[in-house]
């Protein structure tokens, strides 16, 4: 499963609300790979980061997870307000885990620039400006 981490979190609060948590972890549950898309690019606050970590904490050692983020691990202390919190999560996700770093330009910026290419052609100007 793919989801938008902003979404994951949003649905795993309502389930929280209704008293469902442990009955939505199980639904997440059925998939073997839940992969979390652009995590750390919205601010989190303590419930947030509450549902987020209990998610990772459950599955833990027993499905995978995949997630996406333009955050460091140095910086994952925006997604848990509680320093333990965010030593446990990054603890539990780097075990057993494959990270592939990327240092490349972003493809959305690539695709709007090949969508429309005058504004290339005005930040290679802006960049050339820059540089002078």
């Amino acid at each position: 499963m793919f989801i938008p981490a902003y979404q994951l979190v949003q649905d795993l609060l309502a389930a929280k609300r209704n008293l469902e948590l442990p009955k939505a972890l199980r639904k997440l549950d059925n998939f073997d790979f839940l992969i979390i898309d652009d995590l750390g690019y919205l601010p989190q606050g303590t419930e947030e980061s509450e549902v987020l970590f209990t998610l990772i904490a459950e599955r833990y050692e027993r499905r995978s997870l995949g997630i996406t983020s333009n955050l460091l691990f140095s910086e994952w202390d925006r997604l848990f307000q509680n320093p333990m919190a965010t030593a446990a999560a990054i603890d539990r996700v780097v075990h057993h885990s494959v990270i592939l770093e990327f240092s490349v330009p972003s493809y959305r910026t690539a695709a709007a620039q090949q969508r429309n290419p005058d504004n290339k052609n005005d930040q290679k100007r802006k960049e050339g400006n820059r540089q002078i």
